[in-house]
């Protein structure tokens, strides 16, 4: 089920899956259709899209896309009598207080966003839903040590890429231009994508620019995103005078194009600050980068940089520190060993770090519920485990 504020055709059968959308309120105009869809707790508008899809498909388990719809989902599913499953992407709580601290708030937030609101929620959440999935083991432990859930309840299934995408990234790799070598004159090619939001710690990375410049290191940051902050960035960019050649801002790019800029770089950026929030969830790039094989340089954050240790894919800076970071950049850079850790990096995808393990795990969580009740999405799991 999903939110509808294109208007698109409210039902629509696609290769792996069947939209069912909201049907649009004309008569309200476009603003106020739009602001009624908002997935905000106990919106009404979803509950009955749930009960009507759910009733109409013979729904058998809801899985719950994060937080805002979960106690929608909770209510739906004891009305349909078929288990919740709530699919943790973050910690949401504190990614709404960073919103709160860095003031990238907007009209409205106090309502739909308050973080004790939203802290309220999750502790309501939890004691009723039947199970969470997680990214990371760190979210995990927040849930059972800070939150009391039970272990047994929450399961890690990682967002990570299918091996499929290794494949891709070697045929864009082999028509790269000349990397960075030891000391050599040629731009080390750092990419960062995502969000433009500061709690990202994109600030640093845009001084570090400007400092690896200061120092004659030649180092070409590729900015791929957009966001909350992106004017902010951009203003920041022209204020340190970084020109075309130190720094390129794309904007959002489509998710095929963005991979492809970021095959074509050797060094894949996280400078997400060490906060509540990036302590306790890993961001899906990290893995695009390491399927790239692209050198990893990521903040202490807990969770990635746990990751770049334990694979030895890359190195780590202090959070917020822009020097520090141009401190890894330019060792990399002197050292030539970004194709080194890329190559560990790609590595640790095949043997670990890929969608095959996780999705094992995922049908293990549905087949559990299956097991207990025989009617639960029997076809689903056969199917999967057939291999079709």
């Amino acid at each position: 089920v999903a939110r509808n504020r294109d208007h698109r055709v409210p039902r629509e059968k696609l290769e792996e899956c069947t939209v069912h959308r909201m049907k649009p309120w004309p008569l309200f105009g476009s603003s106020v259709d739009a602001a009624s869809q908002f997935p905000a707790f106990f919106n009404p508008r979803w509950f009955s899209l749930m009960m009507r899809v759910g009733r109409a498909e013979g729904a058998e388990l809801i899985l719950v896309r994060d937080l805002p719809l979960a106690p929608t989902a909770i209510l739906a599913g004891k009305r349909l009598g078929v288990p919740v499953v709530l699919d943790m992407a973050e910690n949401y709580p504190a990614m709404i207080r960073d919103l709160w601290t860095t003031g990238s708030t907007k009209f409205g937030d106090v309502l739909v966003r308050n973080p004790k609101a939203v802290e309220a929620v999750e502790r309501w959440t939890l004691a009723r839903i039947d199970h969470v999935l997680v990214v990371v083991e760190e979210s995990r432990d927040r849930l059972v040590a800070e939150l009391g859930c039970p272990s047994g309840k929450v399961t890690v299934v990682g967002n990570t890429p299918s091996l499929s995408r290794i494949k891709g990234a070697e045929e864009i790799e082999s028509t790269r231009g000349p990397t960075g070598e030891s000391g050599s004159g040629t731009p080390l090619k750092v990419v960062y994508l995502g969000l433009l939001e500061h709690a990202r710690g994109v600030a640093a990375a845009i001084e570090a620019a400007a400092l690896c410049r200061d120092r004659n290191v030649p180092v070409h940051f590729t900015i791929i995103g957009d966001g909350r902050a992106r004017e902010d960035f951009e203003a920041l960019v022209a204020r340190l005078s970084l020109g075309d050649d130190q720094i390129e801002m794309t904007g959002f790019l489509p998710y095929p194009e963005a991979l492809q800029r970021v095959a074509s770089s050797e060094v894949g950026l996280i400078p997400h600050l060490a906060n509540e929030s990036w302590n306790s969830t890993i961001p899906n790039k990290l893995f695009d980068y390491m399927a790239a094989g692209l050198a990893v340089v990521t903040s202490d954050a807990k969770p990635a940089r746990r990751v770049v240790e334990e694979t030895g894919c890359g190195r780590w800076f202090r959070s917020g520190d822009a020097e520090s970071l141009a401190d890894e950049l330019e060792s990399l850079w002197r050292s030539g060993e970004a194709a080194d850790y890329g190559g560990r990096g790609r590595a640790a995808i095949r043997a670990r770090y890929n969608w095959e393990e996780e999705e094992r795990r995922l049908f293990e969580v549905i087949e559990s519920f299956a097991s207990s009740n025989p009617s639960v999405i029997p076809s689903a799991v056969s199917e999967h485990r057939s291999g079709r």
